[in-house]
């Protein structure tokens, strides 16, 4: 079992190091003693023995081939042939470190020669022997073979669980992500050594991660930060990635618009999947971009604390990344580096002249070996910065915090075999000391929990130990912030003059508005390849106020080609609409349907609904 029947009904694809058995019919009697039978595999357009892209191996398997030649592929014949018949079946093994990708298959016997196969070899995480071999079950059915996800995103005390949709078994994921390979730099620059590398899961990484953004080259994903999104659409508007690949695809490798951090992992995680290198999504609260490189985030406001100016060096409200499964030999033999690696695909900082990063052993993170490769300082300092905010007034800076403690919180990822979120901090740093507040008062700021619409109270209490009464004037701020920490505009300013008397304790609370919309997504839990099914969406609009330019976006892998869109009337305060759509699943297991909402007033909101697909 090559666990890749999902992948294709019509096309051979195999992973390496594990046997799979091909038919030859000859025209003449199979006589191994006097006449042997030569097999090549071959990849690429240079095919080489000598960088093992190209095999030539036989029965019996006395084939002159080339002392340097690398990745032999090795041929049996199974008891059930019948050589006076000329009736053949093979059992073929690719060698466990062959590139990946697209072979030919010919055989020759005497003076006949015949294409056995075309066929699509993979990594092989089942494979002991393989650079990506990962050993629990239950793990390589999560981040191999699972369609469906899950990322987090948010904040650290408000995180969010957003559906995914990795679609890596859709029609065509093959090609697509072999022509990914294909087009990148490195393959239009030296088309033979690219193809040879692709034995290499750091390298395929490497390639995957700068091919992701469009920055450098024919990159699937063009970034956008802030509006306007013409010509494309928003980040937030994507559930899944086969949308995304399959538009890059049909529109001729040109990038498609637009994408941020969660969008990029989750489409690399796709290809990767596909690709058989063991992959997971990770996403890192309060997450540094330390720009200089000295491993300190430095923050600037100004009067009543409103942020300055978007700086170089930023904290993320959330960064997502990926991590994939493979040893690292070439940093140590003794396994110590092994395991799971961080692939950054969004474009930050180059990496050896390209926007990519990593791999980068986690191991390495935790114990801050920042000398080793890929790129472990920069992931260093996303999970452990320094932040200090400065008050900026009149042309004069004052240390208003330094804070040790808050970079690197509840780095998430999906547990194997559920939805819930499963953190894994401690596999990154370890545990810090006490944050150190430079201003002479306790202060903390308590926030109510956001509500489907209601409004968001904040309250700061501060604790006064002087033995004095104390004047104190309250600057608050509320800023819109995107996820990548840098300021949008201002909602709301107040001052309030307060005293503080000894041992006392002052509250000050503020209210600021904030809504949301409630949704449901119905659908029956049982349906079959082939016969249509229906669900149905439900959205109440819980505002004050008339939602208009409404549309519905439904997509999900194996129910949906691609995304359905409908545009719906205008909804008012308190009414709600019903949609009822159609879908056609082809293909068995649990799939989950998306629904994505639009409109004037809101962009993106989601929500799923499982359902279990019967033959």
């Amino acid at each position: 079992e090559h666990h890749t029947k999902k992948l294709s009904k019509d096309q051979l694809i195999v992973r390496r190091g594990q046997p799979f058995t091909v038919k030859v019919e000859l025209t003449q009697p199979f006589n191994p003693d006097l006449y042997p039978l030569t097999i090549t595999a071959e990849t690429g357009k240079h095919p080489s023995e000598n960088l093992g892209t190209k095999s030539c191996f036989g029965i019996p398997d006395k084939i002159s081939r080339s002392p340097s030649a690398k990745a032999v592929w090795k041929v049996e014949l199974e008891k059930r042939s019948y050589p006076l018949t000329g009736s053949l079946n093979l059992t073929i093994t690719p060698p466990a470190d062959a590139p990946i990708g697209k072979y030919n298959l010919t055989a020759r016997y005497r003076n006949e020669e015949t294409l056995l196969a075309t066929l699509v070899v993979l990594f092989n995480p089942w494979c002991p022997d393989d650079s990506v071999s990962l050993s629990d079950e239950a793990q390589r059915q999560e981040y191999v073979l699972n369609e469906h996800g899950i990322i987090y995103s948010g904040s650290e005390n408000y995180i969010r669980s957003v559906p995914w949709d990795f679609g890596q078994f859709e029609e065509d994921m093959v090609k697509i992500c072999l022509k990914i390979l294909d087009v990148n730099p490195k393959h239009l620059a030296n088309a033979a050594n690219d193809v040879s590398a692709r034995c290499n899961p750091i390298y395929v990484s490497r390639v995957v991660s700068a091919m992701i953004n469009s920055n450098d080259d024919y990159g699937v994903v063009e970034g956008r930060w802030s509006g306007p999104y013409s010509g494309g659409n928003e980040p937030t508007h994507w559930s899944g990635s086969y949308p995304i690949l399959k538009h890059w695809y049909d529109i001729n490798c040109q990038s498609v618009k637009y994408g941020q951090c969660w969008v990029f992992a989750g489409v690399m995680c796709s290809v990767m999947r596909l690709l058989g290198i063991p992959c997971r999504v990770i996403t890192n609260f309060q997450s540094a971009h330390d720009n200089n490189k000295n491993l300190t985030i430095d923050v600037y406001h100004a009067d009543y604390g409103v942020r300055e100016k978007e700086t170089k060096d930023s904290v993320w409200n959330f960064h997502v990344w990926l991590e994939c499964w493979m040893t690292r030999t070439d940093l140590a033999k003794d396994g110590k580096y092994d395991g799971w690696q961080v692939v950054d695909p969004t474009p930050q900082e180059k990496s050896d002249g390209v926007y990519c990063c990593g791999p980068a052993p986690v191991k390495a993170i935790l114990d801050g070996e920042t000398d080793l490769k890929y790129d472990v300082p920069f992931v260093f300092a996303e999970v452990n910065a320094d932040c200090i905010d400065w008050l900026v007034t009149d042309g004069t800076m004052m240390k208003m915090l330094s804070d040790t403690k808050s970079v690197g919180q509840n780095i998430s990822t999906k547990t194997v075999g559920s939805n819930t979120r499963l953190d894994i901090t401690d596999k990154y740093k370890y545990k810090e000391g006490e944050e150190l507040y430079l201003i002479p008062l306790f202060v903390m700021l308590q926030v109510s929990k956001p509500m489907d619409g209601q409004d968001v109270s904040l309250k700061l209490v501060l604790n006064s130990e002087s033995s004095t009464a104390r004047p104190v004037s309250i600057n608050i701020s509320v800023q819109a912030m995107r996820y990548n920490g840098s300021p949008v505009e201002n909602i709301q300013s107040e001052v309030k003059e307060e005293t503080l008397v000894f041992c006392g304790v002052g509250d000050i609370r503020v209210v600021v508005s904030n809504f949301w919309l409630r949704k449901i997504l119905h659908m029956q839990n049982l349906a079959s390849v082939n016969q249509s099914t229906t669900a149905e969406v439900v959205f109440m609009n819980p505002v004050n106020k008339t939602l208009t330019d409404c549309t519905l976006t439904i997509s999900g892998s194996g129910l949906v080609d691609g995304e359905q869109n409908c545009i719906l009337p205008d909804l008012k305060p308190s009414h709600r609409f019903r949609v009822t759509f159609f879908l056609l699943p082809k293909k068995t297991g649990k799939k989950t349907v998306l629904a994505d909402f639009d409109c004037s007033s809101f962009r993106d909101l989601k929500c799923t609904c499982t359902v279990n697909v019967q033959p």
